[in-house]
């Protein structure tokens, strides 16, 4: 069998369903019908480890104090990334008219 039979966009927009829709391996070959060997060899090559099993969650609360304040901490980062991704989108929006 050939090494070339699914291009490399083909590939590309293949692991996406798994690395940005949150679909399982198996699912996501199935979906495109590649074995799904040849898509958990792409998903390596790629990069992608499978995501742990969560712990479960802690119920002492200074744990839960340190977790909260790390997620604050998080949101309020991302906030900040969201909204200068908004600017850099409203900028280069204007530039492209």
């Amino acid at each position: 069998m050939s090494n070339n039979r699914y291009n490399k966009q083909f590939k590309h927009e293949a692991l996406k369903l798994v690395t940005e829709q949150g679909y399982k391996p198996a699912e996501a070959a199935r979906k495109l019908g590649v074995p799904d060997t040849t898509y958990e060899t792409w998903l390596k090559k790629a990069g992608w480890q499978k995501p742990q099993q969560a712990r479960p969650a802690s119920q002492d609360p200074a744990v839960l104090q340190v977790q909260l304040r790390q997620a604050q901490a998080e949101l309020k980062e991302l906030r900040v990334e969201n909204e200068i991704l908004k600017k850099a989108t409203a900028y280069f929006a204007r530039r492209s008219t």
